[in-house]
């Protein structure tokens, strides 16, 4: 029998079988943001265990509330930054350098074909787009990681979702994903790694493959994963062009990674999307998703474009071609926020960030912050945000607010008509 990539990835790494059911792997990357992070740094000082197994290794970033809002919040981050500090960790991205970790640690090519990647934060699965094995784990996980550089994880399972047809214009990769996650239900790939195969998958750029493997931990899913290729190649070369003769070579080595065609999964399904329109949700939770046509004159409050899901350079590229020469309804506000200081910079130097603020849009640093109901875009009880981002249970941007979930075009068009609408029609 043949094996999936994670379970390839599994056997590299595979430091210790304590049980039948678990293996403890030797991590590549330990990911920390100053939300998850500071109760596992506080509990290891407790126990004298201020140490880190590898600097090299840990990835460290202040995005969730950024600059800090109050006091509790600049705690949170001064217990990280003199953290990082005190244990000599260079890649440490604070005010000024911070971006969105799962859009700001892939632009820095910290993320590899048949990586292991743990970080404090259920987003982590978005790693996977590279072909690496990246999961969410708690605090107890987390601090074993930073100390010993190793996590305890079951034998995975693997779903096979395979995507055919051709994407129709003006339809991306959150429609996709959104109805995947709706056919699955919130429960669907529960303790299961989701591979995303086929021929829409293989014409989407890294960008597009971080948006379908974001939204895996929403049906359930440990990690998405998509097969490591050239356009992953590519996208990584000027990190990892002094360790490759040429682009094909490294292409080669990827393609070791991938899954057997014998390889064993607990199901395999098989969407179509030539057919599929602009998707929205609209309940509390992320399979309660219908077409933007069904939905089409659901008033909103408020518009948000950002996130580790649509946060990046292309994500705005999308909105602003719907925005150009238009402003926002009359009662809808706008918050754009960039989701790193290279998106950011992109979108000014092309001019995007001009139509953004045309439209009447207010532009932020990158944060999470209204993601989470944090900071930066808060909703009240009663409010409606078209969002970008990826979760919409109730209260979480903010108690008493709905979210719809839905791609950057489809959010830049509520905004312009102060309704839920079918972009195409703009």
């Amino acid at each position: 029998m043949g094996k999936t990539i994670t379970e390839k990835i599994f056997a590299s790494h595979q430091r210790d079988i304590p049980s039948e059911e678990n293996m403890v792997l030797d991590l590549d990357v330990v990911m920390c943001h100053e939300i998850t992070t500071p109760i596992a740094i506080n509990d290891l000082v407790e126990r004298n265990l201020d140490r880190v197994f590898d600097p090299d290794k840990i990835k460290v970033v202040i995005d969730h509330v950024t600059p800090s809002k109050d006091s509790k919040t600049a705690l949170q981050a001064k217990i990280l930054r003199d953290w990082a500090f005190r244990n000599s960790i260079t890649d440490f991205f604070d005010i000024g350098k911070n971006g969105v970790c799962h859009a700001l640690f892939p632009e820095k090519g910290f993320v590899r074909p048949g990586y292991t990647i743990i970080m404090g934060d259920s987003h982590t699965c978005t790693h996977g787009a590279f072909g690496a094995f990246a999961a969410g784990v708690g605090t107890t996980d987390l601090e074993v990681g930073i100390l010993k550089g190793v996590c305890s994880f079951r034998l995975p399972q693997s779903m096979k979702i395979n995507i055919e047809g051709t994407l129709p214009e003006g339809v991306f990769a959150k429609d996709v994903i959104l109805y995947i996650v709706k056919e699955l239900t919130v429960n669907g790939a529960t303790n299961k790694v989701m591979e995303f195969w086929g021929e829409v998958v293989d014409a989407m750029d890294m960008e597009s493959r971080m948006t379908l493997c974001n939204m895996a931990i929403e049906a359930g899913g440990t990690c998405g994963v998509c097969m490591p290729d050239r356009v992953t190649a590519e996208y990584l070369w000027p990190f990892i062009k002094d360790q490759y003769t040429t682009i094909d070579a490294a292409v080669a080595e990827f393609e070791t990674l991938h899954s057997d065609a014998d390889a064993d999964y607990t199901d395999e399904l098989t969407f179509n999307v030539s057919d599929l329109i602009p998707q929205a949700t609209y309940g509390f939770k992320p399979d309660e998703v219908k077409s933007v046509v069904e939905l089409e004159g659901t008033p909103v409050d408020q518009v948000y474009i950002g996130s580790c899901t649509n946060g990046r350079i292309s994500d705005l590229r999308e909105a602003a071609a719907v925005l150009k020469g238009k402003t926002l309804a009359v009662g809808v506000r706008g918050i754009l926020a960039p989701a790193t200081p290279l998106v950011y910079a992109t979108a000014m130097e092309e001019g995007l960030i001009k139509i953004f603020m045309d439209a009447g849009f207010c532009v932020t640093n990158p944060t999470c912050g209204a993601c989470l109901g944090m900071s930066n875009g808060v909703l009240a009880k009663g409010e409606v945000c078209a969002s970008t981002t990826n979760r919409n249970f109730n209260g979480r941007m903010g108690k008493g607010g709905m979210v719809h979930l839905m791609s950057p075009r489809s959010a830049a068009a509520a905004g312009i008509k102060g309704c839920i609408t079918d972009h195409r029609e703009l």
